[in-house]
């Protein structure tokens, strides 16, 4: 993975869109109402998606009445918009790779957004399965090194709870689990008194590629602009952005 912690890589996109309060609770009551009607219940204890996504929602101080309305529109208790999921593939600026899953009620829309978005933007959409073979789903724990136990602690600890990789990145612990072990990894590790920066399931690149300086600020921008989508839940890319040119964008 090398240079740049390869979770804050991925991430890095997240902030600007889920600092405004408005989206990030439009993008919340949308996953859970899918996460309750793929799930086939709106009970949290019987449905690990479902309860990830209402985690994420009291996260950003949702109210539990809306939280409430949401499940009920899974589950098919309250009429509302029906929503899908959709994927779509495409390329960044020196051919980083992007995949970008949505939840819509208009395909058309959502596809015509993104493409205009990745069109004035050094972009382009591609074919479907174009990138995606590049991605593996896995479940993702971040467990910062300040407060924690040794390496050697928090990485037996980890492997003893069924995680399949540990890697110790900059600042953070990044722990991967299969998407099913996620729930039981990260209360093992909060239960031993590990505090767990952020837990969550993610397409993770099979192999990174470098990105030039000159590419990184039109590749950051990019996937910032497709995150402030409504449309948009998240977007991964195989992308790895040295320390020194990501502390360089952040002055």
């Amino acid at each position: 993975m090398g240079g740049h912690s390869h979770w804050a890589n991925i991430k890095h996109k997240k902030g600007a869109a889920d600092a405004r309060r408005g989206k990030a609770w439009t993008k919340c009551s949308r996953e859970i109402t899918i996460a309750a009607k793929l799930g086939g219940s709106g009970d949290p204890g019987s449905n690990p998606r479902l309860r990830k996504a209402m985690d994420d929602a009291k996260a950003v101080q949702m109210p539990s009445d809306t939280i409430a309305r949401a499940i009920k529109r899974g589950t098919g208790e309250l009429e509302g918009a029906a929503f899908e999921e959709l994927v779509y593939e495409g390329y960044a600026a020196g051919g980083v790779a992007l995949l970008i899953e949505c939840t819509s009620d208009n395909r058309n829309r959502t596809r015509g957004e993104i493409h205009t978005v990745m069109a004035k933007n050094g972009g382009a959409l591609g074919a479907p399965n174009s990138v995606a073979w590049m991605f593996k789903p896995k479940g993702t724990i971040i467990v910062k090194k300040d407060g924690a136990p040794s390496e050697d602690e928090v990485m037996g600890l980890a492997l003893d709870l069924g995680a399949e990789d540990f890697k110790a990145e900059g600042d953070v612990y990044e722990i991967y689990t299969t998407t099913n072990d996620l729930p039981k990894v990260k209360d093992g590790l909060i239960a031993k008194k590990i505090a767990v920066e952020s837990a969550e399931s993610a397409m993770i690149p099979d192999n990174s590629i470098s990105v030039p300086e000159a590419d990184a600020p039109k590749v950051l921008k990019l996937l910032e602009l497709l995150e402030a989508l409504d449309d948009v839940k998240n977007v991964y890319g195989n992308y790895d952005i040295a320390d020194a040119v990501m502390e360089k964008l952040a002055a």
